[in-house]
């Protein structure tokens, strides 16, 4: 499929403060888009939208506030005088023993993974229908292959891959595209906070080449952002990620086999894991939490 130039585009890009959001909207902004950023972390914020090529404005937000999405949506279109791209990309995180988990953290994955994706697409949408735009939902390799450890973050990112899919199908004769990107584990602080677990991280080592690596990120955002200007279905971040499409219908049976044997190994060390949400985005959205703003 042929590019479409970014030159004077305007791109709106959630979880925008830091890793893939922040070298996602710098990326955009130097091929000439202008770049709307939204998140939790103001200042980081303000920092990365500083720091653009091209025209660029942020907001505070929480993904999962449906009325403050709305007004970011009708914002953006204010100051930047319509939408064409939108990338749902704020996500968080949490590991450990689905027994042992703190409901309060796996529930708020859910809501800002899925939910929040959902809050997303639903205030945008009418911006998005105007411009004949293109929306790219970010999923990851768990929304392909499921993982012990990770029962949260693989239940959003197979229902965000799930939920971007039936709205491609409703959306496409009213001119909008809608994507699902995929990365694998990529250098993020989020990958990064999960990988200060020692379980969790030599868990991640003993699966099988080349899912058991950390991938630079620059390249796996380069791939992004040429899927956004193919205005693509599918894009992967990393390349091999489009062969586990063929084989994903018989991984489920795989890992409960494979598993278990290595939950067995290492179920004398899972008490006392940390079982809430993890990395700096993990801390701001507690934090945000913690001390909501009027």
């Amino acid at each position: 499929m042929s590019r479409v130039s970014l030159e004077g585009q305007v791109a709106v890009v959630t979880g925008a403060a830091r890793g893939v959001g922040e070298l996602l909207a710098r990326k955009l902004s130097a091929r000439g888009a202008k770049v709307a950023l939204v998140g939790l972390e103001e200042e980081a914020l303000k920092d990365v939208s500083s720091r653009l090529h091209s025209d660029s404005a942020h907001w505070y937000a929480d993904v999962t506030d449906h009325e403050t999405m709305s007004r970011v949506a009708q914002e953006v279109k204010a100051r930047f005088g319509k939408v064409d791209i939108v990338v749902a990309n704020a996500g968080v995180a949490a590991g450990g023993p689905f027994a042992d988990s703190d409901p309060q953290a796996w529930r708020r994955v859910i809501e800002v993974n899925l939910i929040g994706s959902a809050v997303t697409a639903r205030a945008f949408l009418p911006v998005l229908v105007e411009s004949r735009g293109y929306l790219l939902q970010v999923a990851s390799l768990a929304a392909i292959t499921p993982a012990p450890m990770m029962t949260a973050y693989c239940a959003s990112k197979s229902g965000v891959e799930a939920y971007a899919h039936s709205l491609r199908a409703e959306v496409g004769y009213q001119g909008v595209r809608v994507g699902v990107a995929y990365l694998s584990w990529t250098d993020t602080d989020m990958v990064r906070g999960a990988d200060q677990d020692d379980v969790m991280r030599e868990l991640r080592q003993r699966l099988p080449w080349p899912s058991n690596k950390t991938y630079p990120l620059g390249p796996a955002v380069d791939r992004l952002v040429a899927g956004i200007e193919r205005r693509s279905a599918h894009v992967y971040g990393q390349w091999w990620l489009r062969g586990m499409q063929g084989v994903r219908g018989y991984l489920p049976a795989l890992i409960g086999t494979v598993g278990q044997r290595e939950m067995k190994r290492f179920a004398p060390r899972l008490q006392g894991m940390r079982s809430g949400l993890v990395g700096a985005g993990g801390e701001a959205d507690e934090a945000a939490r913690a001390t909501p703003r009027n």
